[in-house]
């Protein structure tokens, strides 16, 4: 009974530390939500949606309104003669005010306003492509510093056990000594290591407080904050190579900020060819002048006005302008394809790699460990030197160090992977 409760204990224990460690979409979640860089990005998206609104605004009437009052240091008026005299009469009181509301609505305009909804749709789309690509780089950075932690955590363990069999051979010296078995610099020797090892316990445990507040920095905590994680990663994709390259050119979203920046040229540019071309637009509203002199003094009006361009010496410029840029960002666009396509390449051969070095290392710790368990056992026999062990002992803490180091290589190779296919 008494080794029941101990086992569930335990259980409780471990499940309980597993609950409480943070999953990298956790991390990601968090840093999503408090990231300044992320809130500067989803304002510019959010003043995107603005401006296609107010391009949108441009189909609508507007109405206008408008209102003074003017006074003259004489009333205005009018001379003419009349049967050879002279007679002057006044026209207009020396102050009036007059007020008038005007709307006015485009009928025709060549496609212009429709150009630049267009423009202002593919910016719309760029600019919640680029807030995509900053989110992206924002969850392979944190999952950086998230691998690296766990990383300086068990090369912390890993030189912690080293310690641990440095002390318990530095015991075993010592009782070789007291029975004349061994020399003393055999002791001092073993001391040494000792040290050595806790020199790299010291350089270890703070390698890991930098990489814990690296973590927290991004993650906009305090960089003191205790930090648990939890020892789960995406799987690595099954597809082949060419595969993940295809789906990498259709998905990644720099790619499509471009595409989206290029179309917006495009619409620009006939958006201003469109304002050499005929504008047609109906006006009408309300007039009143104050004017007692005046028949009517509030008076309707309606026109339908035509403005054509015959000559403009910007135009052009502009338009070859907007070509020039757009013919650049289809040449950045074709550079980062290549890129892109070296990127896929790169994360595939690196998870190809660590794989195996996983299983080489798996083997590798296997013999080591045997190894020093018969050198130590030769050693307290007189039959192996003090320096069998130790050599021994790096050799397993070692082949620990390179099975850790690609495990978590291939978590950092699977990560960059789909960084590269734009799925993180």
């Amino acid at each position: 009974m008494t080794q029941f409760k101990a086992s569930l204990i335990l259980y409780l224990f471990f499940s309980l530390n597993a609950a409480q460690a943070e999953t990298l979409e956790e991390a990601w979640g968090t840093a999503l939500n408090s990231n300044h860089q992320i809130k500067a990005a989803q304002a510019n998206t959010q003043a995107s949606q603005e401006n296609l609104l107010a391009a949108q605004g441009q189909m609508l009437p507007q109405l206008n309104f408008r209102s003074g009052y003017t006074q003259y240091n004489e009333s205005p008026g009018a001379k003419t003669t009349i049967e050879g005299q002279t007679v002057n009469f006044t026209t207009q009181q020396a102050g009036s005010v007059n007020a008038q509301a005007l709307a006015s609505i485009p009928i025709f305009t060549s496609g212009k306003i429709t150009q630049n909804i267009h423009a202002a749709q593919a910016n719309l789309s760029a600019t919640q492509a680029n807030e995509t690509v900053i989110e992206l780089d924002l969850k392979m950075r944190i999952a950086d510093a998230y691998i690296s932690v766990l990383r300086a955590e068990s090369l912390l363990e890993v030189v912690k056990q080293h310690l641990e069999s440095l002390t318990a051979h530095a015991h075993d010296v010592q009782n070789q000594f007291e029975q004349g078995i061994v020399a003393r610099n055999d002791i001092l020797a073993a001391n040494v290591e000792v040290l050595n090892a806790q020199q790299a316990i010291t350089y270890t445990a703070t390698q890991l407080d930098n990489a814990k507040a690296q973590y927290n920095q991004l993650l906009t905590r305090p960089l003191t904050q205790a930090v648990q994680l939890a020892k789960k990663f995406p799987s690595l994709p099954k597809e082949n190579e060419e595969t993940l390259t295809d789906n990498a050119l259709k998905n990644r979203p720099e790619l499509l900020v471009l595409t989206q920046k290029i179309d917006e040229l495009e619409a620009q540019k006939e958006g201003v060819k469109a304002d050499l071309l005929p504008q047609v637009s109906a006006n009408g509203g309300y007039n009143y002048q104050q004017n007692r002199y005046q028949a009517h003094e509030g008076l309707w009006m309606a026109n339908v006005g035509v403005e054509w361009k015959a000559f403009d010496g910007t135009t052009s410029h502009k338009s070859d302008s907007l070509t020039r840029q757009a013919f650049a960002l289809q040449e950045q666009k074709e550079m980062l394809q290549g890129q892109i396509q070296l990127q896929i390449r790169q994360a595939w051969l690196e998870s190809q790699e660590t794989q195996q070095r996983i299983n080489v290392a798996a083997q590798a710790i296997t013999q080591a460990n045997e190894n020093r368990n018969v050198i130590t056992d030769r050693y307290q026999q007189g039959l192996a030197t003090h320096t069998d062990v130790i050599h021994a002992e790096d050799l397993r803490t070692t082949s620990y160090q390179n099975w850790h180091q690609a495990t978590y290589d291939l978590a950092l190779a699977t990560l960059r992977l789909q960084r590269a296919l734009g799925n993180l």
